[in-house]
């Protein structure tokens, strides 16, 4: 797992700008904590920062191959989980190969296939091959866009980096946030390709982007696609079992000590216990973790979101699994803390404000990240079995906009609209989700004969795969790589993908309950408390400490009349809910205040230039 960056300039040789390339490179220094790493070449310039996971003395990059027609170099982020099957065919085909890194066998696999090599690999990645026998860059994204990648088009090339920060050290590229950008901020939407930054785009998952002297252009390699499923309901199970075994074996190869996250719900409890038996194979002891804040096990509240507490169920899981488990407990209280803030911050280059769920999952990386390097994930399995509520709510599914912004507004309660009333008019949020929906489903094929309640249903399945997981996707990697923390995601397995989401719904809730398929093929290796329990979120605090934390740095804010963050948030708003009693305010308004803070903060960092017009 890396950073990579680069920056291709036709009209100049960029040997004469390292200093702006070590700049750029050095962005990605968190990513990548144990080596760096450029390579200049006429117009072209590559960076690379290395978090050694597979063949740590062998996978340094840049990496470089010659070839008669010219040099072909690579800069690669994350893993191919079937290196191994590709090395032996590229052998074959005559390759010869220095070290055991999967790094290399992607860079072979492009000199024998070019981009198609991307239809070939198994994993989560993103990366940037500079072809010299043609003159052009390749950048390449996974599938389900596990991996960041972005891009600034420039008038003679392009930038590009992990992060919109590695392209953001560049001179070139502008610090501007123009009205569509705003837009990706407040309306809780991802649009395909949008990097909020103007001028920037991300590499679109299962895509490639080639830039050459005559511009640049996009090709799609993989979509989701609708397809007939003919298997049987015991088929289906088996089918995704055999697939669940297989790619936790692959997704466990590693040359550093590896984990799981362990909610004690299904789905991580699925990946924990399969990791746990393949690894007793060779002796090994499974670590896992689960994340506790102070005080909340003990005093916990059930709600409507969340009807029992993680800590019970996850030492249940991990006594039957036999896991070396450890709880990271959490003090809820430090979340509004602006450094803590500021860092999830700088991870995400822009300010999400999702309550106290950044700053959480930072303090658990890195909690994690003290005994372990690669840990294994839960992550998805929702989007792919349909996990969420919005599923079995007839009012969200029969809506015509987004599942998850109906259970949201359901949930959240009043006072969440901190905008300005000029700001509200030109956002105009709700035209804005009204044409993203539209857009959304419109890539949607329904199958011949297919009924209208499970085209209903596929259309669900698709929305939550194709935008609502991108989102937690994307969060979970920049959050986890600002520790140096590698997070692996069996269930973003574009095999496995494919396959459930071709499954009729009826399968998918066979019993009536959420994620039927997935928790009959792991039924052997659950306890029966973990197999009946029914869906839980990612834990927030129920510490009201922590929102009065946020309400005192929003009195702060609201001490300064003039920052940049009054052209976006109402002051009256603002000073509404510092002065309600903590106890009263609902979901939205801390939501509000998050939001508020994280926006202030973002302001501070990166000075951008808002254009409301």
């Amino acid at each position: 797992m890396c950073g990579i960056t680069g920056w291709v300039s036709y009209s100049r040789n960029l040997s004469s700008e390292q200093e702006t390339v070590d700049d750029m490179t050095e962005t990605m220094a968190l990513r990548g904590p144990d080596e760096r790493g450029t390579w200049t070449s006429g117009p072209v310039a590559l960076g690379h920062r290395r978090l050694a996971i597979i063949d740590l003395p062998g996978g340094r990059q840049p990496m470089t191959l010659d070839t008669p027609d010219g040099p072909l170099a690579l800069v690669y982020s994350g893993e191919t989980y079937n290196f191994e099957e590709l090395r032996e065919e590229l052998a074959g085909r005559g390759h010869r190969f220095t070290t055991h890194s999967d790094t290399e066998v992607v860079l072979h696999g492009y000199q024998e296939w070019g981009p198609a090599v991307a239809g070939r690999l198994n994993g989560m990645f993103a990366f940037a091959v500079w072809d010299g026998r043609e003159n052009k860059l390749v950048m390449i994204r996974d599938r389900m866009g596990i991996k960041p990648l972005y891009y600034y088009p420039t008038d003679d090339g392009v930038l590009f980096g992990s992060e919109p920060k590695a392209i953001l050290a560049n001179p070139l590229a502008r610090r501007e946030v123009a009205l569509d950008g705003l837009r990706e901020l407040f309306a809780f939407v991802k649009t395909p390709g949008h990097a909020v930054w103007a001028g920037m785009r991300e590499v679109e998952p299962g895509t490639v982007v080639t830039v050459d002297p005559n511009g640049l252009r996009t090709h799609t390699y993989w979509a989701l696609e609708t397809r007939p499923h003919t298997d049987s309901r015991d088929e289906s199970v088996g089918h995704v079992r055999a697939l669940l075994d297989d790619i936790v074996r692959r997704q466990l190869v590693a040359d550093v000590p590896r984990s799981t996250l362990l909610s004690g719900g299904l789905d991580s409890s699925a990946i924990t216990a399969l990791a746990a038996r393949q690894l007793s194979e060779t002796g090994e002891t499974l670590r896992s973790f689960t994340v506790d804040f102070v005080g909340q096990t003990e005093n916990f509240v059930a709600s409507e979101l969340r009807g029992t507490p993680d800590t019970p169920f996850a030492h249940e899981m991990a006594r039957a699994a036999g896991t070396d488990h450890q709880a990271i407990v959490l003090d809820s209280q430090k979340f509004a803390d602006p450094e803590l803030r500021s860092q999830t911050i700088r991870a995400r280059d822009i300010p999400m404000g999702l309550v106290d769920l950044d700053p959480s999952l930072y303090l658990l990386f890195k909690g994690i990240r003290e005994h372990s390097t690669v840990v294994l994930s839960g992550e998805a399995a929702d989007e792919v079995f349909g996990g969420y509520r919005q599923f079995f709510d007839p009012v969200a599914r029969e809506a015509d906009t987004f599942p998850w912004l109906m259970k949201f507004a359901k949930q959240a309660g009043d006072d969440g609209n901190i905008l300005t009333p000029d700001a509200v008019r030109a956002l105009d949020l709700d035209g804005f989700v009204r044409d993203s929906y539209r857009s959304a489903v419109s890539g949607v094929q329904r199958l011949d004969g297919e009924s209208d309640f499970e085209f209903t249903m596929r259309k669900l399945c698709y929305l939550h795969l194709t935008r609502f997981v991108r989102t937690l996707l994307d969060r979970k990697d920049r959050v986890s790589m600002a520790v140096g923390l590698e997070v692996r995601v069996p269930f973003c397995d574009h095999r496995l993908v494919e396959y459930v989401y071709n499954t009729p719904w009826s399968m998918k809730s066979f019993d009536g309950r959420e994620k039927s398929l997935l928790r009959e093929a792991a039924a052997d290796v659950l306890p029966r408390s973990v197999y009946d329990r029914v869906k839980s979120p990612y834990p927030s605090t129920q510490d009201l400490g922590y929102t009065e934390g946020l309400k005192q740095h929003v009195q702060d804010i609201l001490a300064k009349p003039s920052h940049q963050v009054f052209d976006l948030v109402s002051r009256d708003w603002a000073e509404h809910v510092v002065n309600t009693d903590t106890a009263r305010i609902s979901l939205a308004a801390r939501c509000g205040l998050d939001r508020m803070l994280d926006l202030a903060l973002w302001m501070d960092m990166y000075q951008p230039t808002l254009t409301l017009s």
